[in-house]
């Protein structure tokens, strides 16, 4: 295997490749190989981790239209190009600052007044990306049937298999923002989504359309080639994420609840 000039272990494609899976521009059929690689390297994830970030703070600013073209033109300038960043070493931790600095200021003309934390919606929706990092919680002892055992504060993730179909394969928890972050990956067919649950306070909601499905008030949109379903429960922001999967069961899954519960 090459190596890039300055001695990165990994190639420059190997590189080029974890950006473009980053901003969905990647040749699908090497989506599962590259997808491989990261899960398989510490450094390729912190990575894929980075560009997932920036993707979605530049993905936010284009997007809106309250942020002045000409900042929106300085973020996507100040973002090194795919040719750029693959010759880099992975450990180039502040490479993206620049363009993180810039996509956070235009969040910050783009998003409603007083929420300082809104940017961190696009972090939590990133982190369904990365896969897990620890085995999936088991059922919950008091209620196997609808509950895992796993929870942030009286938050609990919901036990699918019975309903739905959906298993929970794996977990990982995050902090971003100063706030734990849990994941729950669930899989069904070979389809995988996942379920964050972010801790308090509530993060900003973001601007995509409105549905309320058995009472509970969902946003949904798409972030980087990945469907995303968020809402609110217990003062915590909920976020299911996949790809592959129709808005529909997203929102089916969100809004479902243990009968006679009050969300």
């Amino acid at each position: 295997m090459s190596q890039t000039p300055d001695n990165s272990p990994f190639s420059t494609r190997e590189l080029a490749e974890v950006t473009r899976l980053a901003d969905g521009t990647l040749d699908p059929r090497r989506r599962a190989e590259v997808e491989a690689r990261i899960a398989s390297s510490s450094e390729l994830r912190e990575l894929y981790a980075q560009e997932v970030k920036a993707v979605g703070v530049l993905h936010a600013a284009r997007a809106s239209g309250r942020a002045p073209a000409r900042l929106r033109a300085r973020i996507e300038a100040e973002r090194p190009s795919a040719r750029a960043r693959a010759r880099r070493r992975v450990t180039y931790g502040g490479a993206l600052a620049g363009a993180l600095g810039a996509a956070a200021l235009a969040l910050a003309l783009v998003l409603p007044a007083g929420t300082p934390g809104s940017p961190s919606l696009s972090q939590a929706a990133s982190l369904g990306a990365l896969g897990p990092a620890l085995a999936a919680p088991g059922p919950d002892p008091d209620n196997p049937r609808t509950k895992l055992d796993q929870n942030i504060e009286t938050v609990y993730f919901p036990n699918w298999s019975g309903r739905f179909g959906w298993h929970a394969v794996g977990q990982r928890t995050d902090r971003i923002n100063g706030r734990t972050a849990v994941t729950v990956y669930y899989s069904r067919g070979g389809t995988q989504i996942a379920y964050t649950i972010v801790g308090a306070p509530v993060l900003a909601q973001p601007a995509a359309p409105v549905s309320a499905v058995n009472g509970t008030v969902l946003r949904t949109l798409n972030m980087n080639g990945r469907l995303i379903v968020t809402w609110r429960r217990a003062g915590h922001t909920c976020v299911l994420s996949a790809t592959g999967v129709s808005p529909a069961v997203l929102q089916k899954l969100a809004a479902w609840r243990i009968p006679g519960e009050n969300h």
